[in-house]
């Protein structure tokens, strides 16, 4: 093949010198704007992973770059006058100069034509003069090729909040290091790794305002670099900082990233020669936040792929079909992997432009939530990356944050520590909400299970919750049920209006609490347009029939929206049905004290009555309950916090209360999670304890972005910002991750629904296989029956009676005989 690289970056170089080690026969030339071994730009990052990449690829070109790397495994993160270092990250660095000219070295000697100072204006010109079968668009982030085909690609690009200036410093740092640094209108971050002898990059980094507010934005760029080395001076040891962008001016090399993701990877263009296909590669095709440091390693593992891609296929002297095919699945394979690491970085990103969300945070759980905040690194792994520090800071957070009455004192679990007993895992550390204990963070979620009878919940249901209550979580919470008949979701769920009803749940109530030490929480809610559907396992959110024995009953709304095209339309709630709704959900609110539940949760989520007054797509209402702008956004809550309110007002004031809200519409013009956060302040100041934090299912026309743990992002932000405790929940499926949710403060309970259906103990199951791999731990926080934990709640009591001195030397003497 003639093969035409436009931009001698890492792509387009690695790939030009992979195809040539498969076929001398091939003409290769890379076309480069800039002058020989020339180029701009620090030092760049790579994995242990990606270097063992490039030695399978091509081993020589990977024993040259491997013998040029700086390679370190550790991570130092420098907040309020301390820091906190942890090892076992493997990384490697390298100048990008270093590399490039390492690249180019090797292509020249295998035959690759290199020509510089080009400046490509006409790519189909210089494709056709080269008559090239194959063009590889590695032209960079700024991609003339993308943008020239933009209708193909379709390139998404979203310019991030932050602004930063890379530069370099002869201060050799030996880890890669965190610098967080306050001034007067906001919070510096740096980011710095060696990468040769004498060299580090020093990234730094400030949200737009920061930046502004100091005025860079019409400094010069000496004077900025000068602010830059003056704030960070505590860490570069007398050493200035320097920049190699010196044809830049003004505040030009303070820039905010763009991240660049593409539908489409491949442009076919009829030429001279035929139909040639331009191919993204590199940033062209995709970029990810230098805060994972991810964009070289994606550069040339793209490089890698279609070079195998093509050596697989053997047939690279051939044309159409094979050409078409090899192609296809590259962009299959690598839109795939993209994808992955540009998710992680986007949390990472986030978790940048929003510092001081976290700068509430003592430096221990601060560094832990910077290690983990791709969700890439889990709690688990930073187990096999540095074990002793890890378990160092399980040891901090079981000590050192709020010990909840009636869970092992410190005393106790000092005696437990010096025993040789491991850490309590983050999942399992016990939390205090007003006067109710939970013995550790996992809630098994509310979930339909459309089995009860005229509203009554069944023997199905006390097997359902009271096998979970035995398995290990802390809170075991019923399903959505509703205050009044036609507020169900289908004639299949359960509802708390009469007398029965309130029986057989207090029969399920007591079973929980005597044959197990778990709490059980009711989610009480209306079903709103959503309701008079069939079951889940008929036809979902589809509605009953128009007549017979379980026909469609007459549903109420914010307004006249129907959920669907197929749904009934729903009448828009009157003051007069506003206030029997109410009425009703405190009668029911009375029923579930006098059952006995622990725990209240009022649903406000998921497209159901409470929710469709919240959200704007469905609350089209003009009186003091509507409102379709952001401004109007405390209007439309105004229902729902009247009925939580009144709920509250006869719920036992030493019961937890939670409210489930959908913080993101994913939805044009509907909820965002900006909205989340004030809605969980409006909520948190009506009295509520907790925020369950979910999304979506507001409107069939959403497009949630899916993946793990995608909803806990949302719990992050809300608990951080909004200062209230959340519940996460959605795509948890692991104790890992629990582990990583609740150290990394991102919320303070999660609830999993899916898992605890394969399995009731799951939650015993899954802390026996981290047991066995952190060591024994005290069973109370695992076992469901269990007299230690009894024995703990008895001692509470005593010590509540003037005999606290005794009741802690018995908790000191229990923990030691673990």
């Amino acid at each position: 093949m003639n093969i035409l690289c436009i931009g001698g970056g890492p792509a387009g170089l690695y790939f030009a010198l992979l195809m040539k080690l498969q076929d001398p026969a091939h003409r290769i030339v890379v076309v480069e704007r800039n002058k020989p071994f020339d180029t701009f730009g620090w030092g760049v990052v790579l994995s242990d992973q990606t270097l063992d990449n490039l030695r399978q690829a091509d081993p020589v070109t990977g024993r040259l770059i491997g013998d040029a790397l700086n390679h370190w495994d550790d991570i130092e993160v420098f907040f309020k006058g301390r820091s906190v270092r942890s090892g076992g990250h493997g990384f490697c660095g390298i100048g990008r100069k270093h590399l490039l000219n390492i690249l180019q070295e090797r292509c020249l000697a295998m035959g690759v034509e290199l020509v510089f100072e080009t400046d490509v204006a006409d790519d189909q010109a210089l494709a056709e003069q080269y008559q090239a079968d194959l063009v590889i668009a590695s032209d960079g982030l700024n991609s003339r090729v993308r943008a020239r085909y933009a209708s193909t690609f379709q390139p998404d690009i979203d310019t991030r909040l932050c602004r930063f200036v890379w530069l370099g410093t002869h201060k050799t740092f030996d880890a890669f290091t965190f610098a967080f640094e306050q001034t007067e209108h906001g919070w510096f971050q740096a980011h710095a790794y060696k990468y040769d002898a004498t060299t580090s990059t020093f990234i730094v980094e400030t949200p737009q305002d920061v930046w502004q507010a100091h005025g860079l934005e019409e400094m010069s760029q000496e004077q900025g670099i000068d602010f830059c080395e003056r704030l960070f001076a505590p860490y570069l040891d007398g050493n200035a900082l320097i920049s190699n962008a010196k044809h830049l001016r003004g505040s030009a090399s303070w820039i905010r990233f763009p991240r660049v993701m593409c539908k489409t990877w491949v442009h076919y263009e009829t030429l001279a020669q035929g139909s040639v296909p331009f191919v993204l590669m590199g940033d062209a095709a995709h970029t990810a936040h230098f805060s994972i440091g991810s964009g070289t390693k994606l550069a040339l593992e793209d490089a890698i792929d279609l070079a195998s891609a093509f050596a697989q296929a053997g047939k690279q002297s051939g044309g159409g079909a094979e050409m078409q095919q090899v192609l296809q699945q590259y962009e299959a394979r690598r839109s795939v992997e993209v994808l992955k690491i540009q998710n992680a970085a986007r949390n990472s990103t986030e978790w940048f432009e929003n510092v001081n969300r976290y700068t509430g945070m003592q430096i221990e759980q601060f560094a832990y939530s910077l290690l983990t905040r791709s969700q890439r690194i889990s709690h688990e792994n930073l187990r096999l990356r540095d074990g002793a520090w890890l378990q160092g800071f399980e040891t901090w957070m079981a000590q050192e944050l709020p010990v909840p009455a009636g869970a092992m004192p410190s005393v106790a679990r000092a005696a437990a520590a010096a025993a040789g007993v491991a850490p309590v895992p983050p999942m399992l550390l016990p939390l205090q909400v007003r006067g109710t204990l939970l013995k550790n963070r996992i809630v098994v979620s509310p979930m339909a299970t459309y089995s009860a009878v005229d509203g009554v919940p069944q023997d199905f249901h006390l097997v359902h919750l009271g096998a979970r209550a035995l398995g290990g979580a802390a809170l075991v919470m019923v399903e959505m049920t509703s205050p009044e008949p036609h507020g169900r979701i289908t004639p299949g769920c359960t509802g708390l209006w009469n007398d029965v009803q309130q029986a057989a749940f207090t029969r399920i109530v007591d079973f929980v609490h005597g044959q197990s030490s778990a709490c059980i929480g009711l989610q009480l809610g209306h079903s709103g347009p959503k309701g008079s559907t069939q079951v889940g396992w008929e036809q979902a959110d589809e509605p009953l029939p128009a007549s017979g024995p379980d026909a469609n009953w007459p549903l109420l709304a914010a307004s006249a929206v129907a959920y669907g095209p197929q749904n009934q339309l729903p009448a828009a709630m009157t003051r007069a049905d506003m206030d029997a709704m109410t009425a009703a959900f405190v009668a029911s609110t009375q029923r579930a004290a006098a059952a006995g539940f622990d725990w209240l949760e009022l649903h406000c989520a998921h497209g159901y009555l409470l929710s469709c007054f919240i959200s704007p797509l469905t609350n089209r209402r003009s009186d003091a309950y509507g409102g379709q702008g952001s401004a109007d956004l405390e209007q439309r809550c105004r229902f729902p916090l009247e009925v939580f309110r009144a709920m509250r007002a006869v719920w036992p004031a030493e019961r937890p209360m939670s409210v489930r809200i959908s913080a993101h519409d994913w939805a044009d013009g509907g909820t965002t999670a900006d909205d989340a956060v004030q809605i969980a302040r409006l909520f948190k100041a009506a009295g509520c304890d907790v925020i369950d934090v979910s999304s979506g299912q507001t409107t069939r026309s959403a497009k949630p972005v899916y993946g793990r743990l995608y909803q806990t992002p949302f719990a992050d932000r809300i608990r951080n910002e909004a200062g209230i405790r959340t519940m996460a929940v959605g795509a948890i499926t692991q104790a890992d991750q629990v582990n990583s949710i609740i150290a990394a403060g991102r919320a303070d309970l999660c609830a999993i629904a899916r898992p605890h259906l394969a399995d009731p103990a799951w939650t015993l199951h899954e802390a026996a296989a981290l047991q066995s791999r952190a060591g024994q731990w005290p069973r109370q926080y695992l076992s469901g029956r269990d007299q230690l934990y009894r024995e703990l709640q008895k001692q509470q009591e005593l010590a509540g009676a003037g005999n606290s001195g005794k009741a802690a030397a018995a908790s000191a003497a229990s923990a030691e005989g673990l």
